[in-house]
């Protein structure tokens, strides 16, 4: 047998302590629950084994990561110690003072905080800026943490359902003729919002509406030769962006969009209007018929032509 030097050994105990040291420090060994608390999972599915199967097939409850709720405590680690009285009385709604976020009474600023001690990083940092929090609106306010995979807000086909329960404008705005494949999920409401906060205006996930609207039509950011001002300024100076009557998508129809702007440039100052249209004079201005003022001025994002000063061509 061999005999380890005395010196060697007590390097090795030295090592072994620092080893226990750094598992005793971590996240995960600090997270589990005191002596005597553990996980009451096997009680609480007794009553709430549909909430319990969505979390345990949930990213909540993989217990082979350290940084999930399964691995902190499990259903501690959201509700509270209050959960093991709670657990041990039965059950019951109000029993034994569990962390409930579906109650009204409690504040959304509470609910939110538990949230956050894990997912205060990444697209949650502006959080308490934006105007969800400032409007008292909870993570479990849109979130099902215990659907799994099957949270709605976070399916293409049904995101829309969930922030239309509380934009109701928008959410009839996106059944007009005219209006983003929002229905058809191929985009959602999160594709141009950052829910959770954001440094550009209506929780956009770019910093201004034309860098956010770029993102899926970059052909209309130029630079071009010839620029049209309200389209470099502001893309919702002429678009609605949730749903409108008027294709594409436009304030109003053309030419009556155009002449808030141009109301004596370049054609007759006189406003134009439905009396021109046939029947029964027959003698209807071009500006009025088909694509209106787009049927001469097809490139009005811009033009890189140099005849094209008028974004004719």
């Amino acid at each position: 047998m061999r005999v380890v030097p005395r010196l060697d050994l007590l390097r090795m105990l030295g090592m072994l302590g620092a080893a226990l040291l750094l598992v005793a420090a971590s996240p995960a060994a600090l997270a589990q629950p005191a002596p005597g608390k553990a996980s009451p999972e096997e009680v609480c599915k007794g009553c709430h084994l549909d909430y319990f199967n969505g979390y345990a097939a949930s990213k909540h409850g993989v217990k082979g990561d350290e940084r999930t709720p399964a691995s902190m405590g499990g259903c501690l680690a959201c509700h509270g110690d209050a959960a093991l009285e709670h657990a041990a009385k039965g059950g019951g709604k109000g029993v034994g003072g569990i962390f409930s976020f579906s109650n009204p009474k409690v504040p959304a600023e509470e609910k939110a905080k538990v949230c956050l001690t894990c997912h205060q990083s990444g697209a949650r940092v502006n959080w308490q800026l934006s105007s969800h929090a400032n409007n008292d609106v909870a993570c479990s306010s849109c979130h099902s943490v215990h659907a799994g995979d099957k949270d709605k807000v976070r399916i293409k086909a049904t995101q829309f359902e969930v922030c239309g329960s509380c934009h109701r404008t928008q959410r009839a705005q996106i059944n007009y003729p005219s209006h983003h494949p929002i229905k058809e999920g191929k985009v959602v409401c999160s594709s141009c919002h950052q829910p959770h906060g954001s440094v550009g205006p209506n929780m956009l996930v770019k910093g201004t509406v034309n860098e956010t609207c770029y993102t899926c039509h970059a052909e209309k950011r130029g630079p071009f030769l010839w620029e049209h001002p309200p389209v470099r300024e502001d893309c919702t100076n002429c678009h609605t962006p949730h749903g409108s009557i008027n294709t594409p998508l436009l304030k109003a129809r053309g030419p009556w969009l155009c002449q808030q702007c141009h109301s004596a440039q370049f054609h007759p100052s006189t406003l134009y209007s439905g009396t021109g249209l046939p029947p029964p004079t027959g003698n209807a201005a071009q500006q009025l018929l088909a694509r209106s003022c787009l049927n001469c001025h097809t490139q009005v994002h811009g033009s890189n032509h140099p005849s094209g000063p008028r974004w004719t061509r």
